[in-house]
């Protein structure tokens, strides 16, 4: 194992705690950045380029019949192969935090559609589901087994937030175990089903999961009912008859407790499982290597990497898998230096390079992070806090430039602010009132004095107005600044009279001019 120190030479406010890595065909993705995403790249997919320890962020590109993909954050990924032939695969994605801080309960496909030198793109589809559909959830597990030539997707585990009906001000972002119920998720049909084993009496989240076959290995996790990390070793076994499937679980010995850990593979049939926590605010140093042999599960410790003191020392870690036995982890850095980074980053290398191409495709379905706030006494606001640097992606690409600056923390953001007397926007009851809203309602900018924003919605805006102020670069003025705009406005310059010319005095019809004395006579006979 080697490990080794790695910068990130833009956007680096991107990579926080809760985002997950997909490896195509030996490219890294990076997805789920913290923030609300911008037109650079509104669905929050970058490509993780890495040369010479040194990582970049290029945004990914999406086919036109894409539908929208928000940022998620903790979300479940596995991978899913469509056909043996062609030995492609797609990634599927379920749940995980919005960027509006709310949790998801839908399934995305992914998978490329064009590859070239300089570009990847990708199409994403969501999968509607009908039957026993899982609640929105995080923290939770994916994975597909494969049996009788049939594959089908299990589902486990996770947390979500406490019912509508018993959140109050205080506990709105209140959560809790989800019911360890197992569910089957037929991708074809979008058919879902819910079992419930005897053995899963408590639900678990940030656990590790194994697929092999049609066998998933379940182990770890926190319970946060029990606030304990059992270590618990589950082998759930799936049977795809012509009929309805048969789930058993077996309880077996030799488990670990461990929470946020991060699986990669090194062989056909080894995983190694670096990081996560063993104790509320201890993390856990020591990494194991998990054997699958003739359907048996063999775990034990291994000579652990040359941690750097950065890493020892540090409270929290996070990271993820990039494949081909690559583990990517970060940590705060010191924030009590000027100038100092808001993470350290490093890859940390479990196998040798001569990796086979089904090692490079394959991937657990755990996410590996876990929410900090989950783990640690700090408030993930307090924890997580990034400057914004004006850093931007090279001139020579052919995307759109992102700012980091619009890159904020959702709970400092405008978004919510009282825009006026009378605004309602609420971030706990928001509904999208615009077809153009996607998790955060529309805002306009005041251009009176220094200028403010304001709620679209709140301003009694239509949605044609909105869309017309959005594009052009007009002024607008909210209602009530706009009669102060008004009166400071120049009155427009009135346009002066015109005063006919004297009329030439003469005899109608005469054709005779009159003298200047006689024309001295009529004018004062007039007068």
């Amino acid at each position: 194992m080697s490990l080794q120190m790695v910068t990130v030479s833009n956007n680096v406010a991107l990579i926080q705690p809760g985002f997950s890595l997909m490896n195509f065909d030996g490219q890294v993705f990076f997805f789920g950045q913290k923030g609300w995403p911008k037109r650079s790249c509104p669905t929050g997919v970058f490509h993780f380029d890495v040369k010479h320890n040194q990582i970049k962020l290029k945004p990914a590109v999406f086919s036109k019949d894409s539908c929208y993909l928000p940022p998620l954050r903790y979300p479940a990924i596995c991978t899913f192969k469509g056909s043996l032939e062609s030995g492609k695969h797609e990634y599927i994605i379920h749940g995980g935090k919005t960027p509006n801080n709310e949790l998801s309960d839908k399934i995305y496909v992914m998978s490329v559609v064009c590859k070239s030198n300089k570009k990847v793109t990708f199409r994403c589809i969501e999968k509607d589901l009908v039957g026993d559909v899982p609640e929105a959830r995080y923290g939770h597990s994916i994975d597909v087994v494969y049996s009788r030539g049939k594959s089908i997707g299990v589902l486990f585990g996770g947390r979500s937030y406490i019912p509508s009906s018993q959140r109050t001000t205080e506990k709105w972002n209140s959560v809790a175990d989800c019911l360890p119920h197992v569910f089957l998720v037929d991708f074809e049909f979008g058919c879902s089903t819910s079992y419930i084993l005897p053995e899963l009496q408590d639900g678990l989240s940030f656990h590790v999961s194994i697929a092999r076959n049609d066998t998933i290995y379940i182990l770890g996790g926190h319970s946060l009912a029990n606030n304990i990390r059992p270590a618990n070793l589950y082998k759930i076994k799936i049977d795809l008859p012509l009929g309805s499937p048969a789930v058993n679980c077996t309880v077996l010995p030799g488990g670990i407790s461990v929470s946020s850990a991060i699986l990669t593979q090194t062989n056909n049939d080894e995983f190694v499982i670096v990081g996560g926590y063993q104790l509320e605010n201890q993390k856990r140093m020591v990494c194991n290597i998990v054997t699958l042999d003739n359907n048996k599960i063999d775990i034990r410790e291994m000579e652990t990497p040359d941690w750097t003191p950065d890493i020892k020392h540090s409270k929290i870690w996070f990271g993820g898998n990039m494949g081909n036995g690559t583990v990517f982890l970060g940590i705060p850095g010191d924030n009590k230096q000027a100038g100092s980074e808001a993470f350290y980053f490093y890859m940390l290398k479990c196998a040798e390079d001569d990796v086979t191409e089904d090692q490079k495709t394959f991937t657990c379905s755990q996410t590996s992070t876990e929410d900090p706030g989950d783990s640690t006494p700090f408030e993930d606001s307090e924890e997580f806090c990034f400057s914004a640097e004006a850093n931007s992606f090279d001139g020579d690409d052919e995307f759109d430039t992102y700012n980091e600056d619009d890159e904020e923390d959702e709970s400092e953001t405008g978004y919510w602010i009282t825009c006026c007397a009378t605004c309602d926007v609420d971030i706990n009851t928001w509904v999208p009132f615009y077809s153009t809203e996607l998790n955060k309602p529309a805002m306009i900018y005041c251009s009176h004095g220094d200028g403010h924003w304001v709620h679209a919605q709140c301003m009694d805006l239509a949605e044609r107005t909105l869309i017309h102020l959005s594009e052009g670069s007009n002024k607008y003025y909210c209602n009530e600044h706009v009669k102060i705009a008004r009166a400071l406005q120049t009155p427009k310059r009135a346009v002066p009279l015109k005063k006919p010319p004297l009329k030439s005095l003469h005899k109608k019809g005469s054709g005779k001019i009159f003298t200047p004395a006689k024309k001295s006579f009529l004018r004062r006979l007039f007068d």
